[in-house]
């Protein structure tokens, strides 16, 4: 079958976090199988001031799928590339897989997919849920009424990683059936046994992107009121606003000695944060999956999130813990781990990413999915031919 997945961005681009890595770690893994001839369709932005350096592209992707990047018009993803591109890769596809939700590539994907009677798998990768800081809701609740009139539940499903995210996102898109399907995450081989604190500080990693929906001022606070030694290490980046604000906040908070900003972290670097870390914590108010907590336990190190997150059952398997994200209740999660037994809890950890988190279970449930949604479609289109009138 002929996919054509479309995204405003793509790897490399680091800018938006979670969702990118994920969605090539996918891409990859579905490219694998003979069942599937992928291409990518996608702009050369990240964020909105940077643009990705397309001749470096080549050496980086896997072989096994093409990937166009076009050329950014206008700010943050806006290609009129894209858009010359789009409806003939469409009309060429089996099945289009959409990602994100209030980006440029979206209304137009929907919009064809809707004329050409095209399936569509769309992931809206967290975008449809709210928290209490949600900005521009009146323009959202447009673009969502606008996105509902080009769906159908018999030709469009949107794919979710979450029960959480199900409910919320089927009262803002309504026309549209829904699966859940988690995402994977890539199993890097450990050499030898992770390295834990012994009487020293905890030391405490948080990786991801620096915006308000991740709680980070709550983690600051609750450094302030942990009776253990801890020491911090927040890996990201993000607006510069919000940046500089974390940087006061910490300044004004007296962590300036116990609390380190790495900024953006790849390769190796971020993997040696991994391997120097006790503990990471993901205090977010929001997340529809939170990769970092997979790719954390992947490598053996375990989790205390925030009930913001899907990850209550880390608590059940007793790899971390899943807790308030009041700086109060992040703190007194922290002492709890300091005496916990973090490497035992690591390893169950790292079985559990093993034996349910691995990207060949989760593209055969996607490609199943997909098969389904094309039948479906073949079985509309003979009875669309064997009555015109009713067309």
């Amino acid at each position: 079958m002929k996919v054509v997945f479309i995204s405003p961005s793509f790897h490399p681009a680091t800018y938006y976090g979670g969702p990118t890595p994920v969605n090539y770690a996918f891409c990859n893994s579905l490219a694998k199988t003979e069942q599937v001839r992928l291409e990518v369709l996608t702009t050369d932005a990240d964020g909105p001031d940077r643009r990705i350096d397309v001749r470096s592209i080549p050496e980086i992707l896997d072989d096994g799928y093409e990937v166009y990047y076009c050329r950014r018009t206008f700010r943050p993803d806006i290609s009129l590339g894209l858009l010359l591109r789009l409806f003939g890769m469409i009309r060429r596809a089996d099945i289009v897989h959409l990602s994100a939700v209030y980006s440029f590539t979206t209304l137009p994907a929907l919009a064809l997919c809707r004329m050409q009677r095209k399936p569509v798998v769309w992931s809206p990768l967290g975008a449809l849920q709210r928290w209490p800081g949600t900005t521009r809701k009146t323009t959202k609740k447009l673009w969502e009424r606008i996105c509902n009139s080009f769906c159908d539940p018999e030709r469009v499903v949107l794919h979710v990683t979450s029960e959480e995210e199900k409910s919320e996102s089927l009262g803002r898109i309504d026309r549209a059936s829904i699966v859940v399907i988690r995402h994977g995450v890539d199993m890097p081989r450990l050499n030898g046994a992770k390295a834990f604190h012994q009487g020293g500080d905890l030391r405490l990693l948080y990786m991801g992107r620096l915006h308000p929906i991740k709680g980070i001022d709550n983690l600051l606070r609750a450094m302030t009121m942990v009776k253990s030694k801890v020491s911090l290490s927040i890996c990201g980046e993000g607006e510069v606003d919000y940046q500089n604000r974390l940087w006061s906040l910490a300044g004004d908070l007296q962590l300036c000695d116990r609390v380190r900003f790495h900024g953006k972290v790849e390769g190796e670097a971020k993997e040696q944060q991994f391997r120097e870390a006790d503990l990471c914590i993901v205090p977010s108010f929001k997340e529809n999956f939170c990769a970092v907590v997979a790719e954390s336990l992947a490598r053996g190190l375990p989790v205390v999130a925030s009930h913001g997150t899907p990850w209550q059952g880390i608590e059940d398997i007793n790899c971390g813990l899943w807790v308030a994200n009041s700086p109060e209740e992040l703190s007194k999660a922290i002492d709890q781990a300091a005496s916990m037994p973090l490497r035992e809890m690591g390893l169950r950890g790292r079985q559990l990413m093993e034996q349910e988190y691995s990207w060949a279970s989760v593209v055969g449930e996607m490609i199943a999915q997909y098969r389904l949604l094309i039948e479906a479609s073949e079985v509309r289109r003979q009875g669309t031919a064997r009555h015109p009138q009713a067309a």
